[in-house]
């Protein structure tokens, strides 16, 4: 069983994912605002979308803190 957080813990966790579900909307935005641009920059462009693929990592392990699955 895993340990129980505390209430600080939590409220770190909570911010953290806030921010990260904020920089992952940013970095949508930015990709298809450069997608749109006639000469875009496909090295740019694959840059943003690995970010973005790593903070979607993140956001699942600390969506998994907070909430973790608990089997009955």
């Amino acid at each position: 069983m895993s340990p129980k957080i505390t209430d600080a813990e939590r409220e770190a966790l909570e911010a953290e994912l806030e921010r990260l579900k904020q920089e992952h909307r940013d970095l949508d935005a930015a990709i298809d605002a450069l997608g749109s641009v006639g000469a875009s920059d496909q090295l740019q462009i694959q840059r943003l979308k690995k970010r973005k693929l790593s903070l979607r990592d993140r956001l699942s392990f600390v969506e998994d803190q907070l909430f973790p699955d608990i089997i009955a």
